[in-house]
């Protein structure tokens, strides 16, 4: 396998994005669920939020204002460093609006500890932290 600049073995996607029914409740909702796992917003205009780790724009996350149907039914998982931060991911989302769909607990089956949130149009949003078993 190759791996230029442009991205790495760790990742197969490089951006995906969401429409949202309410662009500002989706940007306070996501720039706080977001924030524990250290991901920031990188980018932003009117409209579009596109969210990254500060040392690295790939892969991202772009939320956008729908012009006609809002994206839902999704499912997106985001990488935690560590299970302090899937709770945090799960109170800081609950807290910006958005509803518990699990709290999190380790899940055998995935070896990850998880917490999965809907986001304010319905989209199941997960913090996952993989673990190895001992």
């Amino acid at each position: 396998m190759t791996v230029t600049s442009e991205g790495s073995a760790e990742s197969f996607f490089h951006h995906i994005g969401v429409f949202a029914a309410d662009h500002e409740a989706g940007r306070a909702f996501y720039t706080a669920a977001l924030a524990p796992l250290g991901v920031v917003i990188g980018y932003e205009t009117d409209g579009v939020a596109e969210y990254w780790h500060p040392d690295r724009d790939t892969p991202s996350f772009a939320l956008e204002r729908a012009d006609g149907q809002p994206t839902r039914g999704a499912h997106i998982a985001f990488a935690a460093p560590d299970r302090a931060a899937v709770d945090a991911f799960h109170s800081a989302a609950v807290a910006a609006g958005g509803t518990s769909r699990h709290g999190p607990r380790h899940w055998p089956e995935y070896r990850a500890y998880c917490a999965f949130v809907s986001d304010p149009d319905g989209n199941n949003i997960e913090a996952v932290h993989k673990e190895v078993a001992s």
